[in-house]
């Protein structure tokens, strides 16, 4: 048996992920659970992914754990469960290329396999083993993703920005005459949904209800899991009627691709593209607006061509990457990581977002990293995002198209009052509010020169209320932020049960669930923080 951590003279206590207690400096070792000498150690100030910390300033706590550990630290998960978190932008390379060495096969976790991981653990549906390509390694693993990477690389990008373009439109006349919004909740919430059912070749009648029914799911709401069986039901009819009707889509595609996957193995992968596109391409067209209008030496190098819309969202995926902290690989074997002793068995967190400010490589942060894609936002080695380009080619059309509709548009209030939620993988902005003149619909076929005329009228009379009534008053504390917020997300409406045909098709999708609330009706942020929890307990079936 282990004996507790004692003080190494270096100001910190020995800690890692298995084996006896010493200097981490040296090997970085941690009693299991179960071990009299755990409860010392899980006391000791190893830092938790969980924690406030954590959770309010991501980046502090990465440079603290720099500073004190190096490139490689050791941290806790929930249910104290011991992992490596990779600080070093090297080191986070050394890791996704030798897979050899750290798989992402989850079966190899030495935690799971030694019985310390509690069976409702929430971090099972993140890390827990799924028939999918991400899970994998070897020649299934190149099978599986390779019937993904080669169906994502027959779009049009021409045809995603066209997609992209008119739907940004068509969000973006619902509040333009208001000359105020929440551009999370009205705008990059919705946005990638809506693109991505036209990639799978479904009608527009199925973009809003897929939309609020992953809100929902992401909402973490008391109708999540109804939510998630509308969505998984939809799919389960989309398949057989893509085999006998295929068509140019991703799904069509993928199930005609030599690799052969089963409908199962099509579900399954089809729900990892969604919520992957949707997901991370919200929280990066956020990120995007937000720095955009937040920065203004950004916002005055756009305007002066001295950097392009493209730099500026390789810039957002270098400084907030939508996944700051990637789950994970496995050491299969006794290795070698920075000078840490890393055992079979122990899990390794990318740490994205630390890897990306890493002193080494950006000694400078506010040094503009124009043109260069070599960050971690995407992860690498054979397991590098496949769909990548989508979510750019989405991410830049939309901050184009919203920039070129209001070219005044500017935040409501300061930057520093924004709220976010976090978990330990990522973190969201609650609400971006913001302010511009008031201007009419985009005339098009679905907008007639007679609606535009009374919404030209509409957003006339709107002009000196926007200029006399931001989203909320400057300066509000914390609770005011939360119940402006709370109003915000209480001005969408839910969309109607869908009884349109999938594309190709005369059948009808499953109603949305009777007992699923409005948009409305959400929770306020603090809610939110099950999102990661309920969202991957959705993608594995549950």
């Amino acid at each position: 048996m282990t004996t507790p951590p004692t003080d190494t003279g270096t100001g910190h206590a020995a800690a890692g992920p298995t084996g006896d207690t010493r200097d981490t400096r040296d090997t970085g070792a941690v009693p299991p659970p179960g071990c009299p000498a755990h409860s010392a150690y899980a006391d000791s100030g190893v830092a938790r992914l969980s924690s406030e910390e954590h959770k309010s300033d991501p980046m502090g706590m990465y440079a603290r754990l720099r500073a004190e550990y190096g490139p490689v630290a050791p941290v806790l998960m929930e249910g104290d469960l011991p992992a490596w978190l990779v600080l070093g932008y090297r080191e986070n390379l050394d890791v996704v290329r030798t897979p050899n060495r750290f798989s992402r096969d989850s079966r190899n976790w030495g935690s799971f396999r030694r019985g310390e991981v509690a069976p409702d653990s929430p971090l099972l549906p993140m890390v827990g083993w799924q028939p999918l390509c991400v899970f994998l390694d070897g020649e299934e693993a190149e099978r599986l993703r390779g019937a993904v990477t080669d169906s994502l690389n027959r779009l049009d990008r021409r045809g995603v920005r066209r997609h992209v373009t008119r739907f940004a439109n068509e969000l973006i006349d619902d509040f333009a005459a208001d000359g105020t919004a929440d551009l999370v909740g009205q705008f990059a919430e919705r946005l990638p949904m809506l693109v991505m059912t036209q990639l799978f070749g479904m009608k527009d009648e199925y973009g809003p209800s897929l939309v609020e029914a992953t809100l929902d799911l992401v909402r973490g709401s008391e109708t999540a899991f109804q939510s998630n069986e509308y969505v998984v039901e939809v799919l389960k009819q989309y398949i057989p009627l893509k085999r006998d009707q295929p068509g140019h889509d991703i799904g069509s595609w993928l199930m005609e691709h030599p690799a052969g996957l089963s409908d199962e193995e099509v579900l399954q992968h089809l729900r990892l593209i969604l919520i992957a596109a949707n997901e991370n391409t919200t929280i990066c067209i956020g990120n995007t607006v937000r720095m955009v209008l937040s920065d203004l030496r950004f916002r005055a190098s756009l305007a002066g061509a001295r950097m392009t819309l493209p730099d500026a969202v390789e810039q957002v995926l270098w400084d907030e990457p939508s996944l700051m902290v990637c789950p994970a690989r496995w050491a299969v074997g006794d290795t070698e990581l920075a000078d840490r002793q890393i055992k079979t068995g122990d899990m390794i967190l990318l740490g994205l977002a630390a890897g990306n400010t890493d002193p080494d490589i950006r000694p400078d942060l506010s040094v503009p990293m124009r043109g260069n894609r070599s960050h971690l936002a995407f992860g690498g080695g054979p397991h590098e995002c496949p769909g990548q380009d989508i979510g750019r080619a989405i991410t830049e059309t939309a901050v184009d198209v919203l920039l070129a509709r209001l070219p005044d548009i500017r935040l409501a209030g300061e930057d520093e009052e924004l709220v976010w939620v976090s978990s330990w993988m990522s973190r969201h902005l609650t609400a971006l509010p913001v302010v511009f003149s008031p201007r009419p619909p985009a005339v098009s076929a679905e907008r007639p020169p007679a609606e535009v005329a009374t919404a030209r009228a509409r957003a006339q009379g709107a002009d000196d209320r926007v200029a006399a009534e931001p989203v909320w008053s400057a300066g509000p504390g914390a609770g005011d932020r939360e119940t402006a917020v709370a109003g915000q997300q209480g001005r969408y409406a839910a969309a109607p049960p869908v009884t349109a045909p999938l594309s190709g098709s005369a059948a009808e999708p499953p109603p949305m669930p009777a007992s699923a609330p409005s948009v409305g009706d959400a929770p306020t942020a603090p809610a939110r923080r099950s999102l990661w929890r309920r969202f991957t307990a959705w993608l594995n079936g549950q």
